[in-house]
């Protein structure tokens, strides 16, 4: 009886070891930020084991794709959409942001005729499953009935509505970059009045004024809004102050009550929830996106930043993406910054999958 006791103990330790060495060989995948060498307003979504990223091109609308990030890493871009010359929105354009509502794929991009004070939100429509497949169809204009300066559109679902979000102009003439947010009857039409939920008022919203090398008579700026939701709750994740300052941040509003539209439910945060980091070699991190890994385990956030100090809002910079967690109260906790070129794993896949 003994002898067979010391024999089952041996097959499972025998067992175990076995199944160990076979979990320790499997190869862990790994990325370096950042994603891309150049690459402003970074927005990555996944759907049916890919993951689709874009970013501002300035001249027309692409999508790059991948099975990790490492494999996004490696991937080559395809224009899917060119503007014709001569529109209202035929030049700048800029931060597209690619959604899969109600069945379809849509990109929202902001864009002008050449003259910035003509800058608005336009939306294409893609009816294929793969959003690099199939024709793309111009929808129009994304506006509210007041129709003023728009940028950094962006889309989310809460409440069983669609509802819409940008920086813009409270009148025609630039004073300062202000969060509007309005109700959407469909992805490409607002039907509600537009809600101011936040406009720059701290310090840290308001750099922008000092050493401007377009000459705009900018002011404060709120900009880049982007929605995050965890368990019934909503947060407004945005930019704040001048992209061409080394202040640039974030900041965060929380709806404190069920309306988005009730302008007194959001409450901001006083200080800023993420911000560069001189030593990781990461300047005026901003205007960023969110994603979840493949297995549904991780939160992840996609920033762009600078290598270094006073490159300002040009080609400098670059795509980077890491793993954020959450704190007790069930709010989002970024953390610091990670340092380029240090080796992360990538986002969380279900066992057996690559």
């Amino acid at each position: 009886m003994r002898m067979r006791i010391q024999v089952f103990a041996l097959l499972a330790a025998l067992f175990i070891s076995t199944e160990g060495c076979s979990q320790s060989t499997d190869p862990v995948i790994t990325f370096t930020n950042p994603l891309f060498s150049s690459g402003a307003d970074p927005w990555i979504i996944y759907k049916d084991s890919v993951y689709y990223y874009t970013s501002t091109s300035g001249s027309n609308l692409f999508i790059s794709k991948g099975r990790n990030l490492d494999d996004l890493k490696k991937s080559e871009r395809k224009v899917i959409w060119m503007p014709p010359a001569g529109t209202s929105y035929s030049k700048q354009i800029w931060a597209p942001e690619l959604h899969f509502l109600n069945g379809n794929w849509y990109m929202y991009f902001a864009a002008d005729d050449g003259k910035n004070e003509n800058h608005r939100m336009y939306v294409v429509e893609n009816k294929s499953p793969d959003p690099l497949s199939g024709t793309w169809e111009f929808k129009g204009k994304v506006a509210d009935r007041t129709d003023k300066w728009a940028i950094d559109g962006s889309v989310f679902e809460y409440g069983g509505r669609l509802w819409f979000i940008w920086s813009g102009w409270e009148g025609d003439v630039n004073g300062q970059q202000n969060i509007y947010l309005a109700a959407m009857e469909n992805p490409w039409t607002i039907s509600g009045d537009r809600v101011l939920i936040s406009k720059p008022e701290y310090p840290w919203e308001t750099f922008g004024d000092l050493n401007n090398p377009d000459d705009v008579p900018h002011v404060n700026v709120n900009e880049g809004p982007v929605a995050l939701q965890k368990d019934g709750r909503l947060f407004i994740v945005y930019s704040a102050s001048g992209c061409w300052t080394d202040n640039y941040c974030l900041g965060m509003l929380t709806l404190s009550g069920s309306d988005p539209a009730d302008a007194s439910s959001w409450k901001k945060g006083e200080l800023p929830v993420f911000t560069g980091d001189k030593e990781a070699g990461v300047f005026a991190p901003g205007h960023n996106s969110f994603f979840r890994s493949p297995d549904g385990s991780e939160d992840w956030i996609l920033y762009h930043a600078n290598p270094q100090a006073g490159q300002g809002c040009g080609r400098y910079r670059s795509p980077r993406a890491q793993k954020f967690s959450w704190t007790r109260e069930g709010r989002p906790d970024f953390g610091r910054p990670v340092a380029v070129s240090k080796d992360l794993r990538v986002p969380s896949s279900p066992a057996g999958s690559k």
